[in-house]
């Protein structure tokens, strides 16, 4: 094993580059601008360019470098295949193969939410484990699923998504993805915000929540840590239907532990504890035992788990 090695996140605004030791230390990291323009032609360049300045100024030898780990925000085929990434402007093509003729080093590419799962495994609040499930809630509900240390990307590239479950019947609204009743319409940081909205209109409890500026899952959770009924009432419907859904996905993958992530995981042991709680009520009895830890990488994870594809 060579000493070093780069870890890289690919996101729709910016790239997060990370220089590690190949024992998990992270040495240095920094963002680059993704320049999406002309379909995304110029993203490898930068990146490649970005690691060869480094390496100059670090005064590192080319010869030390075990490979370049890479994040993208789009399905990725064993080979390193990316099929359309979106938000990138990219189609289908070979990342890896790209990325390798470039800059001359070893490179692994993995979808970014399956790469952050196994970087909160490696390094973060899945450390000691080998069976786990990451849980991301932000605007969506992502996710990741490691079994014996490896990414379960499946087929298409599409297996983690466990936000587009389908946990509710007779939903009139629409998911992102085109589809009703779906998990992250609950249980995100965006869904919460939407289900109090809508409570509000057909209700007329007294709530702070009312009075509050902007109605984030923030400002709920907030609320219903000082008491706030309505507030407490949301966290409590948005937990029980979580962990419904987390029950589902233990049915199939089993994991030891689910560790929670994203914007919203900021709440904490109140929200954890809430979850559990459900967990236990719903959860095949073979599955009980399943631990909820916090996610502890923050955006880091993502190229803590670029280098642990790289290093094994």
């Amino acid at each position: 094993m060579k000493k070093y090695a780069f870890g890289v996140d690919i996101g729709g605004t910016t790239i997060k580059i990370g220089l590690f030791e190949t024992s998990g230390n992270l040495i240095e990291k920094w963002e680059i601008p993704t320049r999406t323009q002309e379909n995304g032609t110029y993203i490898l360049n930068d990146i490649a360019e970005a690691i060869a300045a480094k390496l100059a100024e670090k005064n590192i030898s080319e010869k030390e470098i075990e490979g370049i780990g890479v994040g993208v925000p789009g399905p990725v085929g064993d080979d390193g295949t990316v099929y359309k990434c979106v938000n990138l402007g990219w189609s289908v093509f070979n990342v890896a193969i790209e990325l390798e003729r470039k800059t001359g080093f070893k490179v692994k590419v993995g979808n970014d939410a399956n790469v952050a799962a196994l970087g909160e495994m490696w390094q973060g609040g899945g450390k000691g484990y080998k069976n786990l499930v990451m849980v991301t809630l932000g605007t969506g509900v992502g996710g990741g699923v490691i079994i014996n240390e490896k990414i379960i990307p499946g087929s298409d590239g599409a297996a983690g998504e466990i936000g587009h479950l389908r946990v509710k019947e007779r939903e009139t609204e629409t998911c992102g993805c085109g589809n009703h009743g779906c998990l992250e319409q609950y249980a995100s940081a965006t869904g919460i915000a939407r289900v109090t909205k809508k409570y509000l209109e057909e209700h007329d409890d007294e709530t702070v929540l009312r009075n509050t500026p902007e109605l984030t899952a923030k400002a709920i959770f907030d609320a219903a840590k000082l008491g706030d009924e309505v507030a407490i009432k949301m966290v409590d419907e948005t937990a029980k239907i979580l962990a419904k859904g987390l029950s589902l996905v233990a049915c199939v993958v089993n994991p030891q532990v689910f560790v929670i992530g994203g914007g919203m995981s900021k709440a904490g042991d109140f929200l954890i504890e809430q979850v559990q709680k459900y967990y236990q009520e719903y959860a095949f009895h073979a599955c009980k035992n399943t631990f909820f830890k916090l996610a502890d990488l923050g955006n880091d994870a993502g190229i803590y788990g670029c280098v642990r594809m790289i290093i094994k």
